[in-house]
């Protein structure tokens, strides 16, 4: 557990977690805690029993906002995309007048990138604080959706180059991970919404309005993700195009070369009769003759074929 003191943006770390209880002169405490010092930190603050175990559980948390008597408790979902792979991450986060507590499970890519932003803006209160790391947790689904596009490219530009069996697996997988962002996105835009638009005591009323433009980024976030996922499907279309005209192909091959061996097949089955009298049997020649005659044959309804453009 850090905690530490933030006061125009500039961070005194505080080793007694007692002087956290009073609120200071100027500023407010910033504590980033784990799973077990929740414990520690429950009576302290008097957090409220149903947002710990919700911090506890297991499952994965919906995003929501709880509003109690002294503190709010807000849950967004952070997003990383690795080894592509997407990854969600539960952020929860207690605002309360003089304090903010972030509780994670995992490390999280905005508590760290948000320490320079807090210089630079020299927030000097935990709302703006809050506004600032729900602004960066929105912000990286535009970074995410990047990086899913430029997937989304190649894997359009391999089908049409060569496809293969695995794409249909990077197809499905990526069009599911899609879909469940979206389902995780809804509730994440209502969370914004409401701290735009609901009147809560623990956020100023100037800073609220601000609320308003990362609820734009989450409605464009959701737009962008409805349109990767028809982007999915059209993959899959041309995926599925792909391997019919790869078979047909194969089958027209198969079909020409059949149909070139017929008269060569002709051609030997009747010398390979067991007459006596067939004249061209005893000719000198006549072995390179049908030899010719064969190769003709085949060349011919080679070029025949490429000419009509059968081949």
């Amino acid at each position: 557990m850090k905690i530490r003191m933030v006061n125009e943006g500039v961070f005194t770390p505080v080793e007694d977690i007692q002087t956290t209880l009073t609120a200071p002169a100027e500023g407010f405490y910033w504590i980033d805690a784990d799973l077990e010092d929740l414990a520690e930190l429950q009576p302290l603050f008097s957090l409220h029993d149903l947002a710990v175990e919700d911090c506890l559980t297991e499952e994965e948390q919906r995003p929501k906002i709880e509003i109690y008597e002294s503190h709010y408790f807000i849950v967004v979902n952070s997003i990383r995309f690795d080894d592509e792979e997407i990854f969600m991450r539960a952020l929860n986060i207690f605002l309360g007048r003089h304090f903010i507590i972030t509780v994670t499970k995992q490390k999280i890519n905005e508590l760290r990138a948000i320490k320079p932003l807090l210089w630079e803006e020299e927030v000097g209160t935990p709302d703006k604080f809050l506004y600032i790391l729900i602004d960066l947790v929105t912000d990286n689904y535009f970074t995410v959706g990047d990086r899913i596009e430029v997937r989304i490219e190649q894997l359009e530009e391999d089908i049409l180059m060569r496809t293969k069996k695995s794409h249909l697996n990077e197809i499905v997988g990526l069009r599911s991970e899609i879909l469940w962002l979206k389902r995780v996105l809804g509730p994440q835009k209502d969370v914004i919404h409401t701290l735009n638009k609901k009147d809560l005591r623990l956020i100023d009323d100037q800073l609220q309005k601000y609320f308003s433009d990362i609820y734009e980024n989450a409605v464009k976030i959701s737009e962008i993700f409805e349109t990767y996922r028809d982007l999915m499907g059209n993959l899959r279309e041309a995926y599925q195009s792909s391997i019919a005209i790869r078979a047909n192909e194969t089958m027209s091959i198969f079909t020409v070369i059949t149909t070139i061996f017929m008269p060569l097949t002709v051609i030997t089955g009747i010398y390979g009769m067991n007459f006596d009298f067939m004249p061209e049997l005893h000719w000198k020649y006549s072995y390179y003759v049908v030899l010719g005659v064969m190769v003709f044959v085949g060349f011919g309804m080679y070029y025949l074929f490429r000419k009509k453009e059968w081949l």
